[in-house]
């Protein structure tokens, strides 16, 4: 398999057009985001739904994976196949694309990048936009294999053999404010690392030297968590794009961490 880039630009896109362009704008709080896609989004982009497509139910966590045949028949509708490679993007931090891309990772579909920058870069580039929904050919159905490797279970996070990193901005790390969860702080013995330190004021991913200086202090064993699973892969982005070893998703993350109040929650900076 020739090499797969882990970002894309949006000149990239133009000169690739078999490749399966994913709106995967969401947020937390606001607008729904398929009216976002509907008012304007990247030609021949499909949209996806991070709470619908990509989520499962019951927990761990506000954004559990969703099961092997869940995923095969959202790839399906979307028409993409084995060999298709996938291009993600959001609003343009890239802190929801990442999800995509560590999923289809992890699934067993290597051919995924993220279109570094989002829409705002595909903007910022004069190219257009349209409201204008594709019409896909459904791909056939295959079998997906989640390879659990790529995953960290809460008995690996209490047992603390391995770094453990908060991708959530300092004030939910510390526990000063929490405008989603039900409990404010963090995992204990986890260390922030906000998502937001990989990015240029641009919105565009660090220059991997960088990006190596700011992770590689932690060592080669690391599991990424945030609020629910979801800003978490833009750190394993990041570490991947530094050229150190992979990092293992925690999917429940600080809202699966809490379901169980037994835990222990720590608030405050990181201690030392």
């Amino acid at each position: 398999m020739s090499h797969i880039p882990l970002l894309v630009d949006a000149k990239w896109v133009q000169v690739h057009p078999d490749a399966r362009i994913v709106d995967l704008r969401w947020t937390a709080k606001g607008p729904p985001s398929r009216q976002k896609y509907e008012e304007g989004h990247i030609p021949g982009a499909v949209f996806v739904d991070l709470d619908r497509d990509l989520s499962g139910s019951g927990g761990p966590g506000r954004h559990p994976f969703p099961s092997e045949e869940q995923l095969a028949r959202v790839l399906s509708r979307l028409g993409v196949a084995a060999d298709t490679h996938v291009v993600a993007y959001d609003e343009g931090s890239s802190s929801v694309a990442a999800r995509l891309w560590f999923m289809l990772r992890a699934f067993g579909h290597e051919k995924v990048s993220v279109l570094d920058g989002g829409l705002r870069a595909w903007s910022e580039a004069g190219l257009p936009l349209t409201g204008e929904e594709p019409r896909i050919a459904p791909a056939p159905l295959r079998k997906l294999t989640l390879d659990h490797s790529r995953l960290a279970d809460v008995a690996d996070v209490q047992a603390r053999r391995s770094t453990v990193l908060d991708a959530r901005a300092p004030e939910r790390y510390r526990g000063e404010v929490e405008p989603i969860d039900r409990k404010a702080g963090h995992i204990p013995g986890a260390l922030n690392a906000p998502f937001s330190a990989n990015l240029t004021p641009a919105q565009r991913f660090r220059p991997p030297e960088e990006l190596r200086q700011l992770y590689s202090r932690y060592g080669g064993d690391v599991i990424v968590s945030c609020g629910s699973g979801v800003t978490a892969c833009h750190d394993a982005l990041a570490i991947e794009l530094a050229g150190l070893p992979p990092a293992r998703l925690y999917v429940g993350s600080f809202s699966g961490w809490i379901e169980d109040p037994a835990r222990p929650i720590a608030t405050g900076p990181e201690p030392g």
